[in-house]
């Protein structure tokens, strides 16, 4: 009896420590460049459907790459609320161009 609850209580604890881990993987995984990414990956935001996800698209291409991510509330219809509940998500790298 005692070592099926060991047996049981180690498979309890590895399969915590497994769900932990792939959650902070995910984390890591999920930041979305939002100069970059693709209408159906920004379309993965919070409260983002492919109508704004477009807009950011058209965004940048018509004034250049976000230089913050918080400039994101640049494009019409995103406002605080969307960019509170997707500030750890988003990010920001410049990509530059292989001429210069």
């Amino acid at each position: 009896m005692k070592k099926t609850l060991s047996v049981l209580a180690l498979c309890t604890a590895v399969l915590i420590v497994m769900s932990m881990a792939g959650s902070l993987l995910a984390d890591d995984s999920a930041k979305i460049n939002i100069n970059t990414a693709s209408v159906d990956e920004l379309a993965q935001l919070k409260r983002i459907g492919l109508k704004y996800a477009e807009r950011i698209v058209e965004y940048r291409e018509k004034n250049g790459p976000f230089q913050r991510p918080e400039e994101i509330m640049l494009v019409k219809g995103i406002g605080t609320k969307t960019w509170e509940l997707n500030k750890e998500q988003i990010i920001v790298e410049v990509v530059k161009d292989k001429k210069g």
